[in-house]
C-alpha cells in the first residue's frame, strides 16, 4: 500500500512538474514573438519622399515674333476737362469735356517687345461750359474779356470749344504683348497740336428773369483765334487692362495766349478705349 502510495505521489509530481515547463516555454515564446515585432517595428526604415523641382526658366523676349499683333489702331479719348488757376471772374458749370481721336503707330522694342513706342496724328476737342459767363471771341480789346452776366440777358447754356490737330508720342509697356486684348498696358508720353478753330456757342438767350427771348433752340456761334494759344504742348499718360485705360493729360502751354488773359491750364482725365 504504501508502495502504491509513493508511486502515484511521484506521478503526480512529474506530471506538474511537466505541465510548469510547457508553461514557461509558452510564456517564453510568446515574450519573444513580442520583441521581434517591436524590433522589426522598430528597425524598419521609414521610406522619404524626394520633391524634384524645375527651376523656371527665364523667357527671353528678344525672341518673341509679334506677327498677331497689328501696328496700326484708333484711339477713342472722352472725359472730363478743367481749366487750372482761374480767376473768381472765369466761373465754369456743368460737365466741361472733351473728345480726342487718333490713328497710331506701334513699334514694338526688338530687345524686349514687352516694350514700344507709338506716334500718330489725330484731332483732340475741349467744351469749356461756363456760369453766367460771357466770353467775346471777337472783342478787339488787348485781353479776352469774360463777362459777367448775371442779373442781364444771358444764354441758358454757353461753352467755348477749342480743336486741335495733334500728333501725340507715347512709350507703352505690355505685361503679355503677344496677347495684348488680355494685358496690363502703360503709357507715357506728350502731344503737340495747333489749332484748327475756336469758337463760342450761346443756346437759349433769357432775360434776368430767366424768360426765352428768341426760343429754347436759337443758337448764337462766334468764332476767331485771335486770343486762343495756336500751340498745345500736353503729359500725357495711360493705365489699364485689354481695350481699355484711363488717361490724364496736361497741358503746359496756357489756354489763352501770354499777354492776352488770365494765365490758365487745361487738364483733363477720362476713358479711353483702343487696340493696344
Amino acid at each position: 500500500m504504501k508502495k502504491l502510495l509513493l508511486f502515484l505521489v511521484s506521478v503526480a509530481a512529474i506530471t506538474c512538474s511537466q505541465a510548469q515547463i510547457a508553461l514557461f516555454k509558452k510564456k517564453n515564446r510568446t515574450a519573444t514573438s513580442k520583441t521581434d515585432s517591436t524590433q522589426a517595428r522598430t528597425t524598419v526604415p521609414k521610406q522619404t519622399v524626394q520633391v524634384i523641382t524645375t527651376p523656371k526658366v527665364k523667357k527671353d523676349w528678344s525672341k518673341v515674333v509679334l506677327t498677331n499683333r497689328a501696328a496700326d489702331h484708333f484711339i477713342l479719348q472722352y472725359g472730363s476737362d478743367t481749366w487750372t488757376n482761374r480767376p473768381d471772374s472765369v466761373r465754369t458749370k456743368g460737365f466741361s469735356r472733351h473728345f480726342n481721336i487718333y490713328v497710331m503707330l506701334d513699334k514694338p522694342l526688338k530687345t524686349d517687345p514687352r516694350f514700344s513706342v507709338a506716334y500718330g496724328l489725330g484731332l483732340g476737342s475741349s467744351n469749356i461750359f461756363f456760369d453766367n459767363v460771357k466770353v467775346s471771341l471777337n472783342a478787339t480789346g488787348s485781353t479776352l474779356p469774360f463777362s459777367d452776366v448775371s442779373g442781364t440777358n444771358h444764354y441758358k447754356k454757353f461753352k467755348l470749344t477749342t480743336i486741335y490737330a495733334e500728333i501725340p508720342v507715347e512709350l507703352r509697356y505690355y505685361s503679355d504683348p503677344e496677347n495684348p486684348g488680355k494685358s496690363w498696358k502703360f503709357a507715357l508720353g506728350a502731344k503737340v497740336g495747333t489749332l484748327l478753330k475756336a469758337y463760342t456757342k450761346g443756346k437759349d438767350l433769357q432775360t434776368s428773369n430767366g424768360a426765352s427771348i428768341y426760343g429754347p433752340t436759337a443758337v448764337i456761334k462766334e468764332s476767331n483765334k485771335r486770343y486762343i494759344n495756336g500751340t498745345r504742348l500736353a503729359a500725357t499718360a495711360r493705365v489699364g487692362y485689354g481695350i481699355f485705360s484711363l488717361h490724364g493729360d496736361y497741358n503746359v502751354l496756357g489756354v489763352v495766349k501770354d499777354g492776352f488773359g488770365p494765365a490758365m491750364n487745361l487738364y483733363s482725365i477720362g476713358l479711353t478705349i483702343s487696340g493696344l
